[in-house]
């Protein structure tokens, strides 16, 4: 039996329709229906690989563990990954599927909307309900006859809609209102409620803002949703990036900076060291953010070699040597690897093409190849205390083949979930390079901060570098604890201030 459909479409971007959906979908889950998530096409250089080795969006990822699912590429069949602000690279049905600017993208629709739909019956057909995330706005006017995400999704699934709006950056009512009246009218008799997100106060001195948009818009207000502060969920959007280029360092905690790249992907890796007791971590775009930081990481991006050209423009050269020659860390992932090397050469414009020479202070080159490289994978540190430093579990999305001249390597890796090194095909296979100090090291694994051991032992030999005592690991396995507890506290936020009757009436069979 097909399932059926619930669309959370939004007025705008960044109105929270990635956390919503994550949200519905754990609600859905524990009333003991069959759910999962889907959004048909995705624009992020924030992805994830799932356990058979494609790419999706990495809301897609949180969505599918709010389901109890393992994330699956027809989760989101169409993911756009900017390489400039014209072109970018189209992966589909979580395989590079080649890169396209704006133009001769909407030229290949017909072909996409056909892995869209298979995507979507395939999944439809495994689950009772299917939990749909649309993109933008739900009334983008000039983009109607070439949309894969809103409107063509909804009819696809025959799908009802809540439209979110979000209260906390003003003019809800013109969101909401103008949005409707946009709408053409069998889409309009699609949606079956609003939700009023991220609102800050006293509920009760909005309550004759949902009468009057109940009675302006004949639908009701299925919930209003206040901001739930300190939410550490893994978001699309890079929200949590603003609040933290004002952070200040402080002399008291081990300060990171984290250098915001034009094309930055996976900002995500940071989540949990930035949520450590004794760390400040803070994105900076001008060198002279810098001063404070024990630590900078460069991490990763969708345009190496123009990222690294920017780098040096705007001074960080400079800022970078300094920072070295004091002793500082200096630590580069995937793309930060790279640029740390020798060279970069792009000679079949993976990217944008050509060669560049790298920072130098990594004895490794590396050639870009139009295959990417997507693997979950486990590894061992070789520059910490293995008895201390645990497991790492990560994963690899590159387009990359770096060489390793006479630089240590940081890593040894095997496939994720192999039973142990010796038996591991990859039990020789080394990732990453360092230089003979050991504070300049790169890897190409994404989400090599997220397990605990591996983070409390790095940040220890930190700490033991400025003359601290070392913290006991039970901390940061505290931190990686609140993280798994999240979509539980979002849920039950939710529960709480959404009109369950509303919501769950769509589930399958009633």
């Amino acid at each position: 039996m097909r399932a059926r459909a619930l669309a959370v479409l939004g007025t705008g971007s960044d109105v929270g329709k990635s956390l919503l959906t994550s949200g519905l979908c754990r609600l859905f889950l524990r009333a003991g229906v069959r759910v999962a998530p889907f959004k048909a096409q995705n624009m992020s250089n924030n992805s994830y690989v799932t356990p058979d080795g494609n790419e999706i969006g990495r809301a897609q990822a949180l969505q599918a563990q709010a389901c109890g699912l393992d994330p699956d590429a027809d989760m989101n069949p169409v993911l756009m990954k900017p390489e400039s602000d014209r072109s970018a690279q189209i992966v589909v049905q979580g395989k590079v599927w080649g890169k396209a600017e704006a133009r001769t993208y909407f030229q290949q629709r017909a072909e996409l909307a056909e892995r869209v739909r298979e995507s979507y019956e395939r999944l439809a057909n495994r689950h009772e309900l299917i939990v749909i995330e649309g993109a933008g706005s739900a009334a983008e006017m000039n983009l109607r006859d070439r949309d894969l995400a809103n409107w063509s999704m909804v009819e696809l699934a025959d799908a009802q809609v809540v439209l979110v709006a979000d209260i906390d950056r003003g003019g809800v009512f013109a969101q909401v209102i103008g949005t409707l009246d946009l709408l053409a009218p069998q889409e309009r008799q699609r949606v079956i409620g609003i939700i009023i997100n991220k609102f800050r106060g006293d509920a009760t001195l909005f309550e004759d803002g949902v009468t009057f948009i109940e009675q302006r818009t004949g639908l009701p207000v299925i919930g209003v949703v206040p901001m739930l502060r300190d939410l550490v969920l893994d978001e699309e959007d890079s929200v949590e990036i603003e609040r933290a280029r004002h952070r200040a360092f402080a002399p008291d905690r081990i300060n990171i900076a984290v250098v915001l790249l034009p094309r930055m992907s996976n900002f995500t890796d940071f989540a949990r060291l930035a949520a450590e007791e004794d760390v400040i971590l803070r994105y900076v775009a001008e060198p002279r953010d810098l001063p404070g930081a024990d630590i900078i990481v460069i991490p990763g991006t969708k345009n190496t070699i123009d990222d690294l050209r920017h780098l040096r423009q705007s001074g960080f050269s400079e800022a970078f040597r300094a920072h070295t020659a004091r002793g500082g860390e200096l630590l580069g992932i995937c793309g930060g690897y790279q640029m740390l090397g020798r060279s970069i050469a792009d000679p079949e414009e993976v990217e944008s093409g050509g060669v560049a020479e790298g920072f130098g202070w990594l004895d490794v080159t590396t050639r870009m190849l139009p295959t990417k490289v997507t693997h979950l994978v486990e590894a061992q540190a070789l520059h910490l205390d293995p008895g201390t430093a645990g497991v790492v579990r990560g994963y690899y999305i590159h387009m990359g083949e770096t060489e390793r001249g006479e630089a240590r390597p940081c890593f040894q890796v095997r496939p994720a979930g192999s039973p142990n090194y010796s038996s591991s095909s990859w039990s020789d296979r080394l990732d990453g390079a360092m230089n003979n100090t050991g504070f300049i090291w790169g890897t190409y694994i994404h989400g090599v901060f997220d397990q605990p051991g591996f983070r409390r032992a790095w940040l220890n030999q930190v700490r033991r570098r400025k003359g601290w005592p070392p913290i006991n690991e039970e901390a940061s396995d505290r931190v990686s604890r609140r993280f798994d507890r999240e979509l539980d506290r979002w849920a039950d936020h939710l529960a709480s201030h959404l009109r369950q009757i509303d919501i769950l009436r769509i589930q399958p069979g009633s």
